[in-house]
């Protein structure tokens, strides 16, 4: 069955009054990777095959800063809806600027509060009250039981759980596993970006991860000191990789776990490799 390419909200509307079953939505910026097939394969197996399962496909640009790559995002719709529906997309929704924001820049915007302005939020500030109020418009125009993000973006991930607590979302967010390249690089859209020698630096972003993670008997100090020495190696690589924070985080509420912290806790980087950041993380137990 093929995927429906539908670009407004009245289209969508439509076409999901005829739907039965559970319906998830998946959403994207578009320049689809085999980790966003994982996320539209999560949900196809979860809503079954009388399910609808919705892919959105919308460069936001409330969650882009200034000088932000906006302009230069990779915008690729017919390679995405053919990705989308071989994954087991029912839907995909490309919609406008003007469709999404139809009063132009919105006036009322979700604010993501303390935990949307620590780590990614402390570097871009405002990136995390655009995810939300985006996410909130597409959750309101998709009317999903279920929607899948990926754990890669771990604070964003964060964010939308505890928004859709916050303001009574009747829908499940569940996070799917970062999914990697061969060479243990998380996958990105802004991977493209990358020249050959960039992609040799920016292996080392989850070499510290994964150091980092071995080093998790020896507790939570340990798993930082084994980080931050890869990383402050990495620094003088060339090209260098410009450390923007490392951090051991506890998911709970995205504050620095302590020195004597147990369960669960996510060792996070951001880092620039040329003209390209990056970020990454993997989830420990302690």
């Amino acid at each position: 069955m093929m995927a429906e390419l539908l670009h407004t909200g009245r289209e969508l509307r439509k076409r999901l009054a005829a739907s039965d079953g559970e319906r998830g939505v998946v959403m994207t910026m578009g320049a689809l990777h085999r980790g966003h097939a994982a996320l539209i394969r999560a949900a196809r197996e979860r809503v079954g095959a009388a399910g609808t399962v919705v892919v959105t496909v919308f460069v936001n640009p409330l969650q882009f800063g200034p000088g932000e790559d906006l302009d230069r995002y990779p915008r690729t719709l017919d390679a995405d809806v053919e990705l989308a529906e071989a994954a087991g997309a029912d839907i995909v929704f490309a919609p406008a600027v003007e469709e999404v924001y139809p009063g132009g820049e919105p006036q009322v915007r979700i604010a993501a509060g303390p935990m949307g302005e620590r780590y990614e939020g402390a570097s871009r500030p405002g990136h995390f009250d655009g995810v939300c109020t985006v996410v909130a418009k597409l959750l309101h125009l998709t009317r999903p039981d279920l929607a899948w993000f990926g754990e890669k973006d771990a604070q964003q991930l964060a964010v939308i759980r505890r928004m859709a607590v916050d303001l009574n979302f009747p829908v499940e967010i569940v996070g799917v596993p970062t999914v990697r390249e061969s060479d243990q690089v998380a996958l990105s859209s802004r991977n493209r970006y990358l020249s050959a020698v960039e992609r040799i630096s920016a292996r080392e972003l989850s070499r510290a991860l994964l150091t980092g993670a071995a080093a998790a008997p020896g507790g939570p100090a340990a798993v930082r000191r084994a980080a931050r020495a890869v990383l402050d190696a990495a620094a003088e690589a060339a090209p260098p990789v410009v450390l923007d924070y490392l951090a051991l985080i506890d998911p709970a509420d995205f504050t620095e776990a302590a020195d004597d912290h147990t369960g669960e806790a996510v060792l996070a980087v951001a880092a620039r490799v040329g003209a390209t950041r990056l970020i990454d993380n993997v989830r420990i137990h302690f």
